[in-house]
């Protein structure tokens, strides 16, 4: 995907582990890796996968090249989670659709995945970066408050085919550096 402006590869202290800027075919992985994983994990239904294309195709057709970003981690070479920065206004990024494969778990992929998009969250010059999620996440919730992250809201909902506490996440990243 070209809009992505290449490939980045950033490599951990893991051997075999990188995190690399999107290619052919990852955001249709992300979509399907998301609806198999919640429906296993949370035995939520296809509503799940349906907002989660949604969001993605959306990234996919306004792509804002310097404002957004996704990446893949790979594990020697394996697809293993994702995480997208999207533009949610002048000011605020949202950090959208964090994933990391079962198998792939306690190898510090979320964290560095979170990390990553903060960091480009900083460097593009936004004054925040909130997200949406839900209590039974629990694991990605650890991630967002050691990376700074505060609750800021919590609302019940019924989504997905489960009773569901929906959440809103805050960082604070200063003042705007760029528009």
């Amino acid at each position: 995907m070209a809009h992505n402006g290449g490939v980045e590869t950033r490599s951990s202290d893991e051997g075999g582990v990188a995190i690399r800027t999107l290619e052919p075919g990852d955001i249709e992985w992300a979509i399907e890796r998301h609806g198999a994983i919640y429906a296993e994990e949370f035995g939520w239904n296809s509503e799940f996968e349906d907002l989660v294309a949604e969001i993605l195709t959306a990234y996919e057709a306004n792509h804002r090249p310097g404002r957004e970003q996704a990446w893949i981690a790979t594990v020697d070479g394996a697809r293993a989670g994702c995480v997208f920065c999207c533009q949610l206004d002048a000011e605020t990024a949202q950090l959208r659709t964090l994933v990391v494969e079962p198998w792939a778990r306690g190898l510090g992929l979320g964290r560095t995945l979170v990390s990553t998009c903060v960091d480009f969250a900083r460097t593009a010059g936004y004054a925040d970066v909130v997200l949406w999620t839900n209590h039974v996440l629990v694991a990605a919730r650890r991630i967002y408050e050691a990376a700074g992250f505060t609750l800021e809201e919590s609302e019940p909902h019924r989504s997905f085919g489960a009773d569901l506490v929906g959440q809103t996440w805050r960082l604070s990243l200063g003042e705007p550096t760029s528009r």
